[in-house]
């Protein structure tokens, strides 16, 4: 990631009340450091008149996470539909207290203008795992509808590891092979956070708790990769939408070795952080890492009557 993308980053999620240890973890920088760090505000500007017709809008659906588990793709592949207006940055309105104590209103103003026909989604990768997200979006909303995509969660942790390496790498921090943060003293580190992401089910009996199941679809993270289109057709049909998304909108960049879209007469391809290549992990580490999620996933399945393809 290059300097100015990751400070306008910085910035973003600054302007919109990240605790400290968010960027302790996630950028490798100390709390201090961010004082030399001049926040901005990238919400649309006032003076802007919005399109005619349109207003700004409460989502009526969130993509809750999981992290590292394809949200910012199946974004960018939704906002293809004419009927979708995607909001550009992850809010964390729900999960971050300081946020949260400035209202709905602040929230809605964070939202793109849309037109009456049109789903407000935004998507914030920490709801997911965030022990007060659930309820707070049942009282904005009980009926709102959730999107929800997950992969193999091993390969989540290791995703997540490779974000955050790469990000300390950037940052000039030091960085830990992955073998000693998923194993301390020759037992799993429970400690670790990217393990503690990947426990579905835990997370998910929270989210149980709040709205019944019909009301959060889960996609396949790893068939979105494989193939977009029967994913993003079945949340088209999830959402009420009518079918607007064609296989036409993706082609395979055989560089990037993954799917890229094509709509409005432009190309493009999600950012130069997406795709990276992982570390090889110790293939002991590895399996002592997949037998312990293996049950958790198990209970996962029963929880929403499916399951998935993980190793």
């Amino acid at each position: 990631m290059a300097f100015f993308l990751q400070f306008a980053l910085l910035c973003v999620v600054q302007t919109q009340g990240a605790p400290p240890e968010f960027f302790q973890e996630e950028f490798g920088i100390d709390p201090i450091e961010l004082d030399s760090i001049q926040s901005v505000n990238m919400s649309e500007d006032a003076s802007t008149s919005p399109p005619p017709g349109t207003n700004k809008r409460l989502p009526q659906s969130i993509i809750i996470g999981v992290r590292k588990g394809g949200t910012r793709a199946l974004l960018e592949m939704l906002d293809i539909h004419p009927e979708v207006a995607a909001a550009a940055t992850e809010v964390h309105f729900f999960d971050w207290d300081e946020n949260y104590g400035k209202g709905f209103e602040w929230y809605r103003d964070l939202m793109p203008y849309s037109y009456p026909d049109q789903i407000t989604i935004e998507k914030t990768p920490g709801y997911f795992t965030s022990a007060l997200a659930p309820e707070r979006i049942s009282a904005m909303n009980s009926s709102i509808k959730l999107l929800l995509i997950l992969r193999d969660p091993t390969e989540r942790v290791i995703s997540d590891y490779t974000q955050v390496y790469f990000n300390r790498l950037e940052n000039h921090k030091p960085v830990q092979a992955i073998e000693n943060l998923l194993v301390r003293n020759g037992v799993l580190n429970m400690r670790y956070k990217a393990i503690q992401r990947s426990l579905y089910d835990v997370h998910m009996r929270n989210w149980l708790r709040h709205f019944p199941l019909d009301q959060i679809h889960i996609v396949d993270g790893d068939a979105l990769i494989r193939d977009p289109l029967p994913e993003l057709q079945k949340v088209e049909d999830f959402l009420n939408l009518p079918p607007r998304i064609v296989s036409s909108n993706f082609y395979f960049n055989q560089t990037k070795g993954f799917y890229c879209i094509r709509s409005d007469g432009r190309e493009r391809c999600l950012h130069e952080s997406k795709g990276r290549p992982h570390p090889m992990v110790n293939n002991s580490v590895l399996q002592q890492l997949r037998a312990f999620l293996r049950e958790h996933n198990r209970t996962f399945f029963r929880l929403v009557r499916r399951t998935f393809n993980w190793q």
